[in-house]
């Protein structure tokens, strides 16, 4: 976990920003989807080593693309809230920021029973302690201990991959994007992650909280 990560850590503890190191379980997460050219691709290759992942979708993109939704359902994978329009909560009173939240859960109520206590992660990581403390009444708040940077289009293929596998550890929570933005970086990456850790004996879980 790197320094800054570290920091916010200790600012916000009710956040859950690694899971506890007891065996060798890394636990993947994707932000942004569903996108239908992107997120079966994700799909592929997570069955390929018999690994379960978190997927923090949009809103309006379960509504644009609910078939790719199910896929991810079907597929056994955990589904959390990343809001509706994908909106800035440091920009949003918190009306306005609970409300797009809703809208999100709303989405995901329709589509798929939650048998475990709702998941929520805010876009961008930033979310303030008011529109927290309302969201935390019905979902954890996930973050991260290794941000890949994906989407960050200075870093190439290989930097991403790099970073990523540095910084893990059991019990990480390892953000990835199946996003448009993302994905140049995320297939060449993704597949020899899972490659690595998986020769290593490492085992990738879904994240599951009982209610």
């Amino acid at each position: 976990m790197d320094k800054t990560i570290k920091l916010f850590n200790c600012l916000y503890p009710k956040f859950i920003w690694e899971m506890p190191p007891v065996e060798k379980v890394i636990y993947l997460t994707f932000d942004d989807g569903p996108i239908p050219e992107v997120t079966p691709f994700v799909l592929e290759i997570l069955e390929k080593y018999n690994a379960e992942a978190t997927f923090f979708c949009v809103g309006q993109n379960i509504e644009k693309h609910p078939d790719v939704f199910k896929q991810v359902i079907e597929k056994g994978h955990a589904v959390g809230n990343h809001t509706h329009s994908h909106i800035k909560g440091w920009r949003s009173p918190v009306e306005t920021y609970i409300s797009d939240f809703k809208n999100c859960d709303e989405q995901l109520g329709l589509l798929t029973d939650l048998k475990s206590k709702k998941l929520f992660r805010p876009p961008y990581g930033r979310i303030t302690r008011k529109q927290a403390k309302v969201v935390r009444n019905t979902h954890e708040i996930i973050m991260w201990s290794v941000l890949t940077k994906d989407y960050d289009i200075r870093l190439s293929p290989e930097q991403c991959l790099e970073r990523a596998i540095k910084a893990t550890e059991s019990g990480a929570i390892v953000l990835f994007h199946d996003s448009l933005k993302a994905q140049k970086n995320m297939r060449y990456a993704l597949p020899q992650y899972l490659a690595h850790f998986s020769a290593l004996g490492f085992k990738f879980k879904a994240l599951h909280f009982d209610t």
